[in-house]
Order: C-alpha cells, then sequence, then structure tokens
C-alpha cells in the first residue's frame, strides 16, 4: 500500500475560490478571466507557501479550458482534467525552475520554442518559479520575448523577492502580491481539514500549529501533516504539539509568572531551573514568555481581547490569563515584557543563554533597584493594589527601601491632608481664638508637603488672619 501524499499536496486548491487568504489577488483574477481581458504577463510575489504556484496553474487551467473565458476551470475538459490535482500535465502550461534554469543559454533555448504554436490548448504557458533567481543576461535575453510575445504566449513569474527581478520585467507584467494568511482563517481551514482526515485536534493545539507555520499554508500544512502522523487514539492534543513543536508547556508559563506577580524569587529561579534540567532551549523559553506577557498586557488593556479575537487562546486559558493580569498590574507587565524583549536580543548568539535568562530574571524581580520611569511606576503599581487587597496604607516594612520610603511619604500626607484642609476651612468652635492662647507652630517643611494649598481644595475659602497682640 502506497504511502499518501503530503497534505498540502492532497487539499492543492483547484480553483480560485479554494484559495484562501487570497482575495485580493483571486477576485481581479477571475475578474478579468470572466471579462477576456487576461495579460500576456504576469508576476506573483509574497512569501513562501501562500499560494503563488497554485494561482499560477488554476490561471493556466482558466486560460486553457474549453468554456473559456470562463473565471474559473470547468475541471471536465481534458485540459482541466490534465492540470487537475495529481493529473499528468500538460505538454502546453511548462513549468520552470529558475534556479537550475536561469542562465542566459536556458533563456535563449526557452525563447526558441515559445514561438512554436501550442499542441493542444489555446495557449502556450509559461510558469517560471523562483524567479529572483534568473540572471540578469537572462531576462535581457527574455526581455524582447516577454514586451512583445505571440498571441499564443503567456508568462506567469513568480517570486518571493520582487525587488531582484530587473525593473524593465517588471513594467511589462501585472504585479499581483500575495500576503500571509491570518491566523483566525489558517485555524478555522486546519479544523475542515482535521474533520475530512477524521482525525480530532484540541482547540488549544491550534494557535500552536499557526504560529509554526507563521501565515505560510504549506508551512503550516506540513506541520499539521506531522501531528496527524504522531497523533493516537486522542488526536491531536495540545501536549502532543507543545512537545513535537517544541514550544514551553502552560504549565510552566502559569508558575513563572506567578511568581513574578509575588516577587517570588525562589520560585521563578526554579522554573529556570526545571528548563534546563527538561532540555529545552533558554531562547525558545524567553520568546514563549515574552508572548505571555504580550497577551497578558492586551488582556489587562482591553478585558474581552479573547473574545473579540485580538489574542486567540481558549475559553478557560482566558479567565486563568485575566487573573494573571489582575495580580501583575499594567505597569509591571509592561516593564516586564520590556525587559524580556530587549534580553531576548541580547540572547541570539550568545554563548551562555542560561545566564541571560537568569539575570533578565533578576532585573524583573527588583522594580526597586530600576530608577527608570518604567520601574517607579512598577513600584506605584505595586503599592496601589497593596492598598486595594489590605484596605489601607501598607505598611513600611513590607517591601524594599525604596517602597518603604515611598509608603512613609504616603502615610503621612494622608494622615495630615484630612486635619489641615479642615482646620484650613472650618473655624473653631465656639468664640474666635483668644489672644492670649499661642498658635501652634509647624514646622516649615511640614506646612509645605501636608498642608494642600487653596487651590487644591475644591470650595474652600481662606483661613482668616489671626488678630495682631495688643
Amino acid at each position: 500500500m502506497e504511502a499518501p501524499l503530503a497534505l498540502y499536496r492532497r487539499y492543492r486548491p483547484e480553483t480560485f475560490a479554494e484559495v484562501i487568504g487570497q482575495d485580493h489577488v483571486t477576485e481581479p483574477l477571475r475578474a478579468a478571466l470572466a471579462n477576456n481581458r487576461v495579460n500576456h504577463a504576469y508576476l506573483f510575489s509574497g512569501p513562501r507557501g501562500c499560494g503563488k504556484t497554485t494561482s499560477a496553474r488554476i490561471l493556466a487551467r482558466a486560460l486553457n479550458c474549453e468554456k473559456a473565458p470562463i473565471a474559473d476551470p470547468c475541471g471536465e475538459c481534458d485540459s482541466c482534467r490534465d492540470l487537475a490535482r495529481g493529473g499528468p500535465g500538460s505538454i502546453d502550461v511548462i513549468e520552470i525552475d529558475a534556479a537550475s534554469h536561469g542562465g542566459v543559454d536556458d533563456a535563449r533555448d526557452l525563447r526558441e520554442k515559445a514561438f512554436f504554436a501550442p499542441v493542444r490548448s489555446r495557449y502556450k504557458v509559461y510558469i517560471i518559479d523562483e524567479a529572483h533567481m534568473v540572471s540578469p543576461q537572462g531576462f535581457n535575453a527574455l526581455l524582447k520575448l516577454v514586451e512583445e510575445p505571440p498571441p499564443h504566449l503567456r508568462f506567469i513569474f513568480a517570486t518571493t523577492e520582487p525587488e531582484k527581478v530587473i525593473p524593465t520585467i517588471r513594467s511589462r507584467t501585472h504585479h499581483y502580491p500575495f500576503r500571509l494568511i491570518p491566523p483566525r482563517l489558517l485555524s478555522s481551514y486546519l479544523s475542515e481539514l482535521c474533520e475530512k482526515e477524521g482525525v480530532s485536534i484540541e482547540p488549544a493545539a491550534l494557535p500552536l500549529v499557526v504560529r509554526a507555520g507563521g501565515g505560510s499554508a504549506r508551512d503550516t500544512m506540513s506541520v499539521l501533516d506531522q501531528l496527524l502522523g504522531g497523533a493516537g487514539a486522542d488526536g491531536v492534543t495540545h501536549a502532543l504539539a507543545t512537545g513535537l513543536l517544541g514550544y514551553t508547556p502552560d504549565s510552566l508559563l502559569d508558575e513563572v509568572v506567578d511568581a513574578f506577580s509575588a516577587g517570588d524569587g525562589a520560585s521563578v529561579f526554579g522554573v529556570v531551573d526545571k528548563v534546563i534540567e527538561t532540555g529545552q532551549d533558554p531562547r525558545r523559553f524567553t520568546e514563549d514568555l515574552l508572548r505571555r506577557l504580550r497577551d497578558l498586557v492586551i488582556i489587562a488593556a482591553v478585558p474581552d481581547a479573547s473574545t473579540t479575537g485580538l489574542i486567540d487562546v481558549p475559553e478557560d486559558a482566558a479567565e486563568r490569563l485575566t487573573a494573571q493580569a489582575s495580580r501583575y498590574g499594567v505597569a509591571g507587565l509592561s516593564r516586564a515584557a520590556d525587559l524580556f524583549a530587549t534580553g531576548l536580543t541580547e540572547m541570539r548568539g550568545a554563548t551562555a543563554p542560561r545566564l541571560l535568562l537568569e539575570l533578565i530574571c533578576a532585573r524583573v524581580l527588583l522594580p526597586g533597584a530600576d530608577h527608570s520611569t518604567d520601574g517607579l511606576m512598577a513600584r506605584l503599581d505595586r503599592l496601589e493594589r497593596r492598598v486595594e487587597i489590605t484596605g489601607g496604607v501598607p505598611a513600611p516594612a513590607s517591601g524594599p527601601p525604596g517602597e518603604a520610603a515611598a509608603a512613609n511619604q504616603y502615610r503621612s500626607s494622608l494622615a495630615a491632608r484630612p486635619v489641615s484642609s479642615t482646620a484650613a476651612a472650618t473655624p473653631p468652635s465656639g468664640s474666635a481664638a483668644r489672644d492670649d492662647q499661642p498658635a501652634p507652630v509647624i514646622p516649615e517643611a511640614t506646612a509645605q508637603t501636608s498642608a494642600p494649598a487653596a487651590d487644591d481644595v475644591p470650595n474652600a475659602t481662606p483661613a482668616p488672619a489671626a488678630p495682631a497682640p495688643p
């Protein structure tokens, strides 16, 4: 029994309607085919695996369909069956790999054969893949043919680097830029493929597959094909995807984020030791943790981010992330994300990635030693959350020296503000102040810090001046 074809070959689109994520390209091409306004040369550019060569084959099928002009090939005529998925191919549709046929001699050979009429079809179509590999001399040899081809000739250039195609060729083609496929669209497409394959997949595993594919349909389907091949009776689980793709388990990420929010250094460095002892890459752990911090920052700013699609996480994970974001605080999350983003750049090419990871964790754990604006905001955020939890002013000895000084100043300002404002706004009960009663002496520094200005107190009236002594 023969092994099945790769997943991306078994489900290669045969019409423009089946191509996902490229409506900005497929719709104009369908309109041009239906109106019989097809150009003699096209340039398809974009990232790898996003449908350039597939769209070129569909365009060739539609051009040579017996029912042309038509937006989509009929799939019934001889030409459509020859160029269908798994078909024998057509002698009039020639695919050339420019990586191995990009010299001037190959271009001259193509130019000599191009003038011969097609054997069975209406057009002779040349699909030149990896067109940026054609040498400048080869492009110059094709220039006149691309500029003024015979009526039966059509060119389709596909490339990932359109800037390397010489301008004289680009100016004679219709350029269609392809894009990476959006994650949500790719996730739904993968779910449909799993249903067709009869294999279940956990919703939590889909974002990992999409992330590993990087927006490329072919790369994503290759990753899914690997997971489908290794799936057991339970199908593609989150644990299987995490293990095969090398991502950090969610349990470790939850543990380290909770340790950061609690300021528990022992737990943080314990997680780092687990990462090393289990053989995981510190760089991958840092990248995964940075992505988790990014999700927490978004949830802290937009509480319904999981339902609106700003972050792609399951419902149970969304509740867990919301709780983590509320415990950590926006300022602390932003500061930690900045530190890990900077550290991830420093870790590339480093000889001791574990050492750098531990230093990053130490910086995150010590906001009191950070005198920048981010460090100050992180300390204030921690104080505010402590006040909300305890219902009062935090004790000075409960945090680092920097936080203790801030707490003392905060305590003195809260204690002095109500008394001073009341004394300034309300005269003493009974008669006016006696002449023989000395006024209380207030130190100048205390008066400046504790007594608020009249402008700061709403509807406050200035205190009456004391009468001069006789």
